[in-house]
């Protein structure tokens, strides 16, 4: 009776080479869940950083843009206004703007709503290139917090392509030499590598057209006469106010014969 107990308690029991295809089993299994969820996290970071870039390139192209609207230009102070202009993976540009208060780092300034930005692609904290954005109001240098610590508006950039229209050429330059002048439209092509390659034959492509409103302020504008209305203003002598309205003769002079309103003088 015991002999049979014995023998039928041998059957239910597993063997060693079933033991280890069970433990072999257990373990492709279990490789098969890591590599999923190892799989689903790496997809997951790297469409977060695709995210993350293309946002990153939207707003630097919008801050450039905003920017470039604003530009100003001041024909008697030309040298304080200038515009120049650099593209490569070296790309510098640089103009004055009157900025809103929205536009960023606005409220280190204050009211000094007139200022200088330059955006520049440079060397990054983590050995790749940056574009960054640094301003100065126009009466004022770079002080040494914004020149160390400039806003980062864009990572992994390859390069800043930079293109103006001529109007004279009627075609596109990629150097604009007239530091003294606005160009109407700017072409600006922001080249970035992808997420997670350094230096591939992959890239990511941003262009925009911007169009310049602005244009140089005349002189006249600038530095009106003193005691006297600006020249060639609406209101000056010689000048009609507006439609259907005569144009403003001079006053008479003390002791002299005065004009007719809307006339000839008489004598």
């Amino acid at each position: 009776m015991r002999g049979r107990q014995r023998a039928r308690w041998k059957c239910r029991a597993f063997t060693l080479v079933e033991a280890m295809l069970a433990v072999a089993i257990l373990s492709l299994v279990v490789a098969a869940i890591y590599s999923s969820w190892t799989a689903i996290l790496r997809a997951s970071k790297v469409g977060l950083e695709a995210a993350a870039q293309a946002q990153r390139s939207r707003i630097a192209l919008q801050t450039l843009e905003e920017a470039l609207t604003m530009a100003q230009l001041s024909v008697v102070n030309a040298e304080y206004y200038g515009f120049v202009a650099q593209g490569g993976e070296e790309a510098l540009l640089s103009f004055v703007a009157r900025l809103p208060p929205s536009f960023p780092r606005s409220g280190r300034f204050g009211d000094l709503s007139v200022r200088r930005v330059i955006f520049r692609v440079e060397p990054g904290p983590d050995n790749d290139r940056v574009l960054t954005l640094r301003q100065h109001p126009l009466v004022r240098d770079l002080d040494e917090d914004e020149e160390n610590h400039p806003l980062i508006l864009a990572r992994q950039v390859r390069s800043l392509e930079l293109a103006f229209w001529d109007l004279r050429a009627g075609d596109w330059v990629e150097e604009w030499t007239l530091t003294n002048q606005l160009p109407p439209l700017v072409r600006v092509t922001l080249r970035m590598d992808p997420p997670g390659t350094r230096r591939s034959g992959e890239e990511r492509v941003v262009t925009r057209v911007v169009a310049v409103p602005s244009r140089g302020v005349p002189p006249q504008f600038q530095v009106p006469r003193v005691g006297g209305p600006v020249p060639g203003a609406p209101g000056t002598p010689g000048i009609p106010q507006g439609p259907g309205q005569p144009p403003v003769i001079p006053a008479p002079t003390p002791g002299g014969p005065g004009p007719v309103p809307g006339g000839p003088s008489t004598p």
